[in-house]
């Protein structure tokens, strides 16, 4: 038996991974449980937001050809013809030579054409002394201007933000239109594994990738089902694999993915559909399968956490935004200088793990079985599979946990 079937490009994994995506369904949330849902349509304003000219700042409301000229010795005066209030009908409407005072959000009263600062003005009595000029339009939202009546205010597969909410509610939006969220089981494979709350003993390690992998998959959007710790026995993980596959949308598999005498889950993917990629050119995380059992995604990966940490991230995630109807996702970067050289093999795409020290990307080397790394990094760094490494001092994007 050959050790890979091939080795395939990141970039060639993702699109197969994508390509076997199942489809999200449409549901309706609440709008207050409805942040963090992937939108299912357009949303649509209702009404012109804002529904009429409104001020930006606290001033007078003015005609701006009454201010031309004016300055700190020689001010344009106004006579103060009343106050806008919020909330209430406007019973204002300007003359030449007269403002109206206006709180930011106020509507801009007959006449006006613009607002000044409160801070450029002066009030005497019933008069007001504007010491600079103003143009038409300053100051001001004009109607419509954020959103117009009946165009898209966001757009269907967009993960909403509390910001995003806040919009929903502005346009009317009460019941929004959402994708289902993926629910995906997550199988732990391995003879040496023990459950976390027991102590390990031997060559016996506890299960950290069913906790993390879940944890990773919940902050992700999705429902995590974990199945917990599965020996590396052909009958039982077989069951487990189908049962799981009958719950979720998708499954994933936490080690078994090399192909020793006892790693199975490459066949057992085969024997209820088909492999599609064993072997990424991706480090940490060479041994990665991706197939299809009973028309459902399976994604394999190695047995070391951070290894498949790093293998969701970068070769999960896609699939997981294709299944959940995102259409883009906004990945957390930040950029900063190398702080020493990394090498690198030509042809396989390498993920390091960096420490940020203010605007300086400190390498952390380490073997892709130690868990430090993971606790004291700040995210992965990538490096191209056609660049032999990275120069000291060179500028490079961190892309955050």
């Amino acid at each position: 038996m050959t050790v890979f079937l091939r080795t395939v490009p990141v970039e060639e994994a993702i699109r197969v991974g994508c390509s076997i995506a199942v489809p999200p369904g449409e549901e309706t949330s609440p709008l207050a449980d409805a942040v963090g849902r992937v939108l299912a349509r357009d949303i649509i304003a209702d009404v012109d937001i804002p529904g009429f000219d409104r001020s930006v700042v606290d001033g007078y409301a003015i005609r701006a050809s009454d201010t031309v000229g004016a300055g700190e010795a020689i001010p344009a005066i106004l006579t103060l013809a009343g106050t806008v209030k919020m909330g209430y009908p406007l019973e204002i409407s300007l003359s030449d030579g007269e403002c109206a005072y206006i709180p930011t959000g106020g509507e801009l009263p007959g006449g006006a054409d613009a607002v000044v600062m409160i801070e450029h003005s002066e009030a005497i009595d019933d008069q007001v002394l504007v010491k600079r000029p103003v143009a038409s339009g300053e100051n001001l939202i004009h109607r419509g201007e954020d959103f117009g009546k009946g165009k898209s205010a966001i757009m269907k597969g967009r993960r909403l933000s509390p910001p995003d909410i806040g919009v929903l509610a502005a346009v009317g939006c009460s019941v929004v239109p959402v994708y289902t969220i993926p629910r995906i089981g997550v199988i732990s494979t391995g003879n040496e594994l023990i459950p976390v709350k027991d102590s390990p003993s031997g060559s016996q390690i506890r299960d950290s990738n069913s906790v993390m992998l879940g944890a990773y998959l919940r902050a992700a959007g999705c429902e995590a089902c974990l199945y917990g710790i599965v020996k590396d026995e052909r009958d039982t993980l077989r069951e487990i694999l189908h049962r799981a596959l009958d719950e979720n949308d998708a499954v994933i598999l936490s080690g078994g993915s090399s192909k020793d005498e006892r790693d199975l889950c490459a066949e057992l993917i085969a024997e209820s559909g088909e492999v599609l990629v064993h072997g990424v050119a991706i480090a940490p995380g060479k041994p990665t399968i991706i197939g299809r059992a009973k028309g459902k995604p399976v994604l394999g990966l190695p047995g070391h956490p951070a290894s498949a940490l790093v293998v969701l991230d970068r070769i999960g995630r896609p699939l997981i935004a294709a299944m959940s109807g995102e259409i883009r996702r906004h990945e957390c970067t930040r950029t900063a200088v190398l702080a020493q050289n990394i090498p690198s093999t030509r042809g396989r795409e390498d993920y390091i793990r960096v420490r940020l020290d203010g605007k300086s990307a400190i390498p952390l080397f380490g073997k892709s079985g130690l868990l430090n790394t993971l606790v004291q990094s700040d995210g992965i760094l990538r490096i191209p599979a056609g660049s032999e490494g990275l120069e000291k001092g060179a500028e490079v994007e961190v892309i955050l946990w």
